[in-house]
């Protein structure tokens, strides 16, 4: 039972790990093209994570840093789940 629970935390880290490098690939080379591959990754990845993180970020707002914004809420979510997954057996 542990081993399914830790499975699924993994899975919920690696798609927020996904989450970040497409949004970093926004920021970067600019919005992607509807139906285009990254655009489909985007919306699927969001669609996933997001009920996890909105939770948490109606509670810890975004740090707004000058014209940056940084999303606390994700990182809470994903040492949250290392906490967890640290304390499994």
């Amino acid at each position: 039972m542990f081993a399914l629970v830790s499975l699924v935390l993994l899975l919920v880290q690696l798609l927020l790990v996904a989450r970040a490098v497409l949004d970093w690939s926004v920021a970067l080379a600019g919005p992607s093209v509807a139906g285009s591959l990254r655009y489909r990754l985007t919306r699927g990845v969001t669609a996933v994570t997001e009920p996890i993180l909105a939770p948490v970020r109606r509670v810890i707002p975004p740090l707004r840093v000058g014209g940056l914004s940084i999303d606390l809420a994700f990182i809470v979510v994903f040492f949250a789940i290392v906490l967890v997954r640290s304390l499994l057996p």
